[in-house]
Parts: structure tokens; C-alpha cells; sequence
């Protein structure tokens, strides 16, 4: 057999031990903060060793783990700091591309879109977050579709990211399964309205945001998110009246 095609499986190995290592990170199989040998690791996840390297070295560069040379494993903790800055970066570009987007959405987008919305409706009734995480992850990247696949690339990693966040929200807030915010975007695009649709976006990402930096660190300030809300004219003010 030739080299080339006994390196290719080893690579689609890699590939599947990284989503395999990624996916319990980020839905909390791997607890945050957790530090152990990459033996434990390997052995909990049932992979063999030599792929998880390399798969830890992805996922190292992704900023999730901090893999040391001395083969222990430090998966990285959630706190209200890391919510900030993740949000901090989706609400800057998440709303540009909102913008880039609106004019471009065909009426089969505007329609796909409606069928998301009711199947977050749907499932948020029923409390099934499994479900409902889906349709909401498929509502954003619908919104922000026509900005180009390097922007959506970005955007799904620090939503991806925001995952144990979005875990935090709804097993500990009344206020995670409402679905008001959604609705409202969506009527925006849906009008055509550039700069309401971004405004709305931004104030939907942050609202999330503070309530879980709050859950995490009472009284945390989140001066950078206000500060970039300021930046990009969606501070937080009362809405004038039609």
C-alpha cells in the first residue's frame, strides 16, 4: 500500500477524534476546567492516543483546551470574562453581516427562515433543547447566509463556542426559551430594514450575554460589550413609538 493512501484514513481518523473531542467539550460531557492525562482522555473517549494529539492540537489553536507538554489536558473554564469577549466578537460581525445579507435574502430564504422559527417555537414549548438547538443555529446562520461562507465559517465557531454558555442560560433561566427576540429580527429582514435588523440582532446576542455573565459573576460590569453596543448604535434605549 502507498504512503498516500495509508495517510488518509489517519487523517479522517484525526478528523473524527477532534469532532468526537469538540462535541463533549462544548455540550459539558468534559467537564469545564477539567484536567487530566491525555492516557484519562483517550481512555474516557475510547480513542487511541496518536490521533488525539493531533487532535488536541486543533483543538488548542480553536482556544478550547490547553494541552501541555507535559500531557496534561486543561480544558478552558467558563467564566463571565470568556463570555464577554466571545460576544463581544460574534455582535460586532454577526450584525455587519445581517447587513450584508438583508438585501440579498431571496423569499425562499425569508421562507426557510419562518419554518426555523417554528420549529424553535415548537420545541421550546416542549422544553427539548436537543431539538431546539437545530432549527436555532440554522435561524442564524440563515440570517447571515448571503455575507459569504469564510464570514458564516467564523460566525458558527464562536456560536459553537457560546454552546456551554447557551447550557448555563437555559438550565438555570426562564428567560432562554423566549422566543420574542427571534420573531422580531425576522420581521426586520423580512421589511427590508438594514440597520433595525443589526440593532435588533445586537440587543438579542447581549441580552443573552449579560444574563449569563450575571448567573456566572454577580455584578460583573461587561463594560466591552456596552462599549461595543455604543460602537455599532445598539445600545440598549427605549424604542421610539409608530
Amino acid at each position: 500500500m502507498s504512503a498516500q493512501a495509508e495517510s488518509a484514513p489517519r487523517r479522517d481518523n484525526v478528523e473524527q477524534v477532534y469532532r468526537r473531542v469538540r462535541e463533549a467539550i462544548l455540550e459539558g460531557e468534559i467537564a469545564p476546567g477539567s484536567v487530566m492525562s491525555q492516557v484519562a482522555l483517550a481512555d474516557e473517549l475510547g480513542v487511541s492516543r496518536t490521533p488525539l494529539r493531533e487532535a488536541l492540537r486543533m483543538l488548542q489553536s480553536e482556544g478550547l483546551v490547553d494541552a501541555q507538554t507535559n500531557r496534561r489536558v486543561t480544558v478552558k473554564p467558563i467564566s463571565a470574562t470568556d463570555v464577554e469577549e466571545l460576544v463581544v466578537m460574534r455582535v460586532a460581525l454577526e450584525t455587519e453581516a445581517m447587513r450584508l445579507s438583508v438585501d440579498r435574502l431571496e423569499p425562499e430564504d425569508l421562507a426557510a427562515l419562518e419554518g426555523r422559527l417554528a420549529e424553535m417555537e415548537h420545541f421550546a414549548n416542549a422544553k427539548d433543547y436537543e431539538r431546539w438547538a437545530l432549527p436555532h443555529s440554522a435561524f442564524h446562520r440563515g440570517l447571515t447566509a448571503a455575507a459569504g461562507a469564510r464570514v458564516n465559517a467564523l460566525l458558527q465557531q464562536l456560536s459553537d463556542h457560546f454552546e456551554r454558555y447557551r447550557r448555563v442560560h437555559i438550565a438555570r433561566s426562564p428567560k432562554a426559551w423566549l422566543t420574542a427576540g427571534h420573531r422580531e429580527i425576522l420581521d426586520a429582514v423580512k421589511a427590508g430594514d438594514r440597520e433595525l435588523s443589526a440593532r435588533l440582532l445586537a440587543e438579542h446576542l447581549s441580552a443573552t450575554a449579560f444574563d449569563v455573565m450575571e448567573l456566572l459573576e454577580p455584578g460583573y460590569d461587561g463594560a466591552r460589550l456596552r462599549q461595543t453596543l455604543e460602537d455599532i448604535g445598539a445600545r440598549r434605549r427605549p424604542r421610539k413609538s409608530r
